[in-house]
């Protein structure tokens, strides 16, 4: 029994490390690089705490499709009213955004190092990116999902080996994951904009939306099982992720904190970004680091263009009940993110392209609560949850979770924004007015954080499974209807055709 419960386990593979690309895209690789050459090992904690908080979170997520057979927009248009759900909408498609700047620049900057093409009009260039997903409907993503996770792992394998010859200091490598430190300028920033790469909002509703296209048996063991399993593949994918990024940052800090660097690689230590980091591959790849690193690069994005599309895609149904052919979501989305790329590119170079991707990282963060105080919410919720509602345990961690990623924020927020008006050199009316609207867009974002955590839940789930003495099926609570309704047939439609498969689980 126990090997064929193990058995199903590679049944419910998939959904955790769809998710799991996102910790491993080019924002994470860019925030990874500035931190490891600015602050060396100092950051190290916050990508294992985010990590952590990560698994908890994207388990929260899993577990709410799993029991309710809907995702967490669904649970939101349900339960808010709607405007409240509406300002959720577009709170969520601009995280989307966020995220997808990052692709556009990585993607810029390969085409840069493989051909010599400026990152402008790269960034022009990403917009093709709509084709490959055509090309996908036609020849099929599988084959093509796995040769980005090869060209993926075939960069972070060369990042570990390369820690063998950068010979990191493994004390100060330990003092750096577990000893949390926030100094010198800029290190509160390059901290939020390392919690908005590994904490994405969008992921939660990615997440919970995947699991419905696996068949779950509605029973009891069934859905422990599955919250059980899906909890195990995102630790396994998080933990890969948390390595890849460990050995970045290790990687980044010991060569550039190296008194044997040659100048020019000093000076690219200075400004780090991913347009000159393949020299820290040097060693492993010599000559070719710049192309392989580029490839990687180049596959690390359109993985996660690929994940961002379907979380696109999940949050305009859930929210708005409004469904998109992939394609022309993803050129939507990719539209609204090249233009401030285009513009920082034209006016900045590969420098401001960089500092962009920091940028979008920490809009991520800001972003966070607004998914994750729904998805605490509902999940601590008997109405919605049944007998599978968070533990009290699991409801203090995450809230405190959740309460130091806001006060983190509104800190920074506060902060930087005293630090400029102090430092600017506006006339004392403007500098009053700016005081004005920056202080009162703080109190807006308070006040709809405050909204989301002291509402009361007033829908219950309709979904609600509930096991009978008889045979332990599930049935619902309301009116007694079968729960066998997984795979969500509308659900499993939105993804590519070659994705349109369910596994049955004995």
């Amino acid at each position: 029994m126990q090997r064929k419960s193990w058995k199903n386990l590679f049944a419910y593979m998939g959904p955790g490390f769809l998710v799991s690309i996102a910790y491993i895209d080019p924002g994470n690789f860019e925030t990874d690089l500035q931190s490891g050459a600015q602050y060396k090992y100092e950051l190290l904690w916050i990508i294992l705490v985010a990590s952590c908080a990560a698994l908890i979170i994207q388990s929260l997520a899993a577990n709410l499709g799993v029991v309710t057979g809907k995702h967490l927009a669904e649970h939101c248009r349900t339960e808010y009213p709607k405007v409240p759900n509406f300002i959720l909408w577009v709170l969520a498609e601009i995280a989307i955004v966020a995220c997808d700047i990052p692709e556009v620049i990585g993607t810029a900057f390969a085409l840069n190092m493989l051909f010599n093409i400026p990152v402008w009009c790269g960034v022009l260039l990403t917009g093709l990116s709509t084709l490959v997903l055509l090309a996908l409907q036609q020849y099929g993503v599988r084959k093509l999902e796995f040769f980005i996770a090869f060209l993926v792992l075939t960069i972070a394998a060369c990042f570990f080996v390369e820690l063998g010859y950068a010979k990191p200091n493994s004390s100060e490598v330990l003092h750096g994951l577990f000893v949390p430190q926030l100094k010198g300028n800029g290190a509160t920033g390059l901290a939020i904009s390392l919690l908005g790469a590994m904490v994405m909002p969008h992921n939660l509703f990615l997440h919970s939306a995947l699991v419905l296209s696996r068949k779950i048996p509605r029973s009891v063991r069934g859905i422990k099982e599955a919250c059980r399993f899906y909890m195990i593949e995102s630790g396994f994918a998080l933990m890969v992720a948390f390595l890849i990024n460990v050995s970045v940052i290790s990687v980044s800090g010991a060569v550039c904190s190296s008194s044997n660097l040659n100048p020019d690689d000093q000076e690219s230590c200075k400004d780090l970004d991913l347009n000159k980091a393949s020299f820290l591959l040097r060693n492993v790849l010599g000559k070719w680091s710049s192309k392989l690193f580029a490839i990687a690069l180049l596959a690390s994005g359109q993985s996660s263009t690929i994940t961002g599309t379907y979380a696109g895609q999940y949050v305009m149904q859930g929210f708005l009940d409004l469904r998109l052919q992939p394609w022309i979501r993803n050129f939507l989305t990719r539209c609204l993110a090249i233009i401030p790329s285009l513009i920082v590119a034209i006016i900045g170079g590969s420098s401001g392209a960089g500092k962009l991707i920091i940028i979008a990282s920490m809009i991520l963060s800001f972003e966070l609560p607004f998914a994750l105080i729904p998805l605490l919410k509902f999940t601590s919720c008997k109405t919605k949850m049944g007998a599978y509602v968070n533990s009290t345990m699991i409801t203090v961690i995450t809230w405190i979770i959740g309460s130091l990623l806001m006060a983190i924020n509104i800190y920074y927020l506060a902060s930087g924004f005293i630090k400029l008006l102090l430092h600017s050199h506006l006339k004392l009316v403007a500098a009053a007015f700016a005081g004005i609207f920056g202080f009162s867009g703080m109190i807006v974002y308070m006040g709809g954080i405050g909204y989301l955590v002291f509402r009361k839940n007033k829908k219950a789930t309709h979904l609600l499974a509930l096991a009978t003495a008889e045979n332990g099926e599930l049935t619902n609570d309301v009116g007694g209807a079968s729960m066998d309704c997984l795979p969500r047939e509308d659900i499993v439609s939105m993804q590519l055709p070659q994705r349109r498969v369910t596994v049955d689980v004995d």
